[in-house]
């Protein structure tokens, strides 16, 4: 972690979704298995699923055909397998999700103080939307920078600058608050300053080795290390 004076100054916050808003892996786990079912594939138990998740939905296809972080499919398995989970995670987007701890309490200290808030996640538009508004936290949100509103997707900073130009302020004064090294590395890559909560997936790691300014262990402890400028 970085040296970093507290409490830091930002004019507003992204956050991510999966791992740091809501725990979706019940969800994820199931369509993952519905789609090897389909297959006539093994199932895979829901904490392999788990160090699967944090780099979007075709790769956590691919992760799932090979078993492994590593690797690629052969590439017409590939394409019927992306179809199958698509539409084996739209209907069960949602079903077992929950918000973490902290997050209700996090988002009301943020409201209060006046920060604009981003979501900012490598999920898909069409699974994100209907997630949050399941979760009834959509309405926090300025916006929703999802995994295929543009080309490029976290780690990529692309998402976290384009929010930044949206609002109209400086990545330096832009918080990002996630769960893994996609986020810390499109934050340092973007110019934002960036806290990790621990819980999350980050490809079965700790995040205790990331470059990050703060690890909190809730939402609601981060509002705690920020004051609005």
């Amino acid at each position: 972690m970085r040296k970093t004076s507290f409490p830091l100054s930002v004019k507003a916050v992204m956050i991510d979704l999966d791992g740091t808003l809501a725990d979706t892996v019940k969800d994820l786990a199931a369509a993952v298995n519905a789609m090897l079912g389909e297959l006539g594939r093994a199932r895979i138990d829901e904490a392999r699923v788990r160090t699967f998740v944090g780099k979007g939905i075709p790769n956590l296809v691919k992760r799932a055909l090979v078993g492994a972080l590593e690797g690629e499919p052969e590439p017409a398995l590939y394409e019927r397998a992306l179809a199958l989970y698509l539409d084996c995670y739209e209907r069960v987007n949602g079903s077992s999700a929950t918000l973490y701890p902290g997050v209700l309490e996090g988002l009301d200290a943020l409201e209060r103080a006046g920060f604009p808030l981003v979501c900012v996640t490598n999920k898909a538009e069409r699974f994100t939307t209907p997630l949050l508004r399941q979760l009834r936290i959509d309405a926090r949100f300025r916006f929703v920078v999802a995994g295929d509103t543009l080309p490029q997707r976290k780690p990529d900073p692309l998402p976290l600058t384009y929010a930044c130009g949206r609002l109209g302020i400086a990545p330096r004064d832009m918080l990002m608050i996630g769960d893994s090294v996609n986020d810390a590395q499109a934050a340092r890559a973007a110019g934002c300053p960036v806290f990790c909560v621990p819980y999350g997936y980050n490809e079965g790691a700790a995040v205790r080795g990331l470059d990050v300014d703060a690890i909190v262990g809730t939402l609601f402890e981060a509002t705690t290390l920020i004051t609005k400028s």
